[in-house]
């Protein structure tokens, strides 16, 4: 099974998950069944575009042009978290 993300790829959050602020310990959490994940400033501002309209592509298009950082970059790092999630099924993608 090939869990990266093609260009084209619209990932989402599935049913179930979701990110929330840390009213505990501040910050934001991806929370998924039975499983909180703490999140650090790249993880929030990756998630906050991932709205299952855009593209893999558009969203590291945007996250390069919003911080002013080389696009392959973002492009690696975008996909390596975004594999990570999918790997756990906190993550889906519509083709």
């Amino acid at each position: 099974m090939i869990l990266e993300l093609a260009p084209t790829d619209r990932p989402f959050l599935p049913r179930g998950v979701r990110v929330q602020p840390d009213r505990v310990r501040g910050g934001m959490v991806l929370l998924a069944p039975e499983k909180a994940i703490r999140l650090d400033a790249i993880g929030e501002a990756i998630l906050a575009r991932v709205t299952g309209q855009a593209s893999f592509d558009e969203i590291v298009d945007d996250l390069a042009q919003t911080y002013n950082a080389p696009r392959d970059q973002i492009g690696t790092d975008v996909q390596r978290f975004l594999v990570g999630l999918r790997a756990r099924m906190y993550l889906g993608v519509n083709p």
